[in-house]
């Protein structure tokens, strides 16, 4: 008769799991809010909606980290993954006028590495406590066989909630309105496949995997807080498909962006990476953010008042371009 076989014997190592459990328990209490009734643990986490809405809209999003992962396999960096993680959901949420309430992760891999895993979710934590929203579940699965040793694959979903006659729907924006740009803090989580092949033809130096690595900026503390002061018509959250492929969602029927490409420094990171891949500059814009991760419009009268708020909440704003009149689907022009 064979030997008796075992859950471990076949890959899976439940204490292991139940390890990871106990360590980021901590964690996800410093994300805590005050809505939140259960949190990690349970079958399902229990959150109220805060109080102070009258007629609350949930607003949700979910992604993923993308290819990106491939590059902190190699390089070994796995802390700053997990803020790439909630940047790129919570900051979906956030340009329709959403306050971010929780988030979940979801981690999959073939064999559990609790350090690996530990650090992941230090960097997730980091990133909900940077959206002011609080890690309240997720899913740790490991799946002998799924994935190649030593990789993993993380998604995420985050809720937030808005009041109904705050949404931001760019129903408003009229010819005229300004366009400000908020600087990404690099590629952000968009392009890694493209990157990928472009590091095929030259080794990047310590200096570029830093910012190859570098975690998507978080825009929604500092967005809500001009949100409370200033008329924002419209936001774009700048991930796959640039400014010329995000700008447009939230143009009305009618209207196009005029935007002026010399209008903000180019990150040098961008630089290296056209010159070694030759990459058009169409496709450049049509990739990446090219620096800018962020675009709020709003009417000429506000701008200025707007990039001084936000200028003084920490952030890096330039005014790019502008909204006019056109026939036919919105787009965005670079000049």
């Amino acid at each position: 008769m064979a030997d008796p076989l075992s859950y471990r014997d076949a890959g899976v190592d439940i204490d292991a799991g139940d390890a990871l459990v106990e360590a980021i328990k901590p964690l996800a209490r410093r994300t805590m809010r005050p809505e939140v009734l259960a949190g990690i643990g349970g079958f399902g986490a229990l959150c109220r909606i805060p109080k102070k809405y009258r007629q609350p809209v949930l607003v949700s999003g979910t992604d993923g980290v993308g290819t990106k992962l491939k590059l902190a396999f190699a390089y070994g960096r796995h802390d700053t993954v997990g803020i790439d993680l909630v940047a790129m959901s919570v900051n979906d949420v956030l340009v329709q006028g959403a306050e971010p309430l929780f988030f979940l992760d979801y981690f999959a891999c073939g064999r559990l590495d609790g350090r690996v895993a530990g650090d992941v979710v230090k960097g997730i934590a980091r990133g909900c406590e940077l959206a002011g929203c609080a890690l309240i579940g997720g899913e740790t699965a490991e799946m002998p066989g799924m994935y190649p040793e030593g990789e993993y694959d993380l998604a995420g979903f985050c809720v937030g909630v808005v009041e109904r006659k705050r949404i931001i729907n760019g129903r408003s924006i009229r010819p005229g309105d300004v366009l400000l740009g908020l600087a990404s803090s690099g590629a952000h989580s968009n392009g890694y496949s493209l990157i990928r092949r472009i590091l095929a033809r030259e080794t990047p130096e310590a200096a570029q995997v830093d910012a190859l690595m570098r975690p998507t900026r978080i825009y929604v503390k500092p967005v809500l807080r001009l949100l409370r002061s200033v008329d924002v018509k419209g936001l774009a959250h700048i991930t796959g498909g640039g400014l010329v492929g995000n700008v447009p969602r939230v143009l009305p029927k009618g209207t196009r962006a005029v935007i002026d490409g010399r209008a903000w420094p180019r990150p040098a990171l961008f630089d290296w990476l056209q010159r070694v891949g030759g990459v058009a500059d169409a496709e450049m814009h049509r990739v990446f953010n090219c620096g800018i991760g962020m675009v709020l419009v709003v009417a000429a009268s506000d701008a200025r008042r707007a990039a001084g708020r936000l200028r003084a909440l920490g952030e890096t704003v330039y005014e790019i371009g502008f909204v006019e009149k056109a026939r036919g689907a919105p787009e965005a022009l670079i000049s």
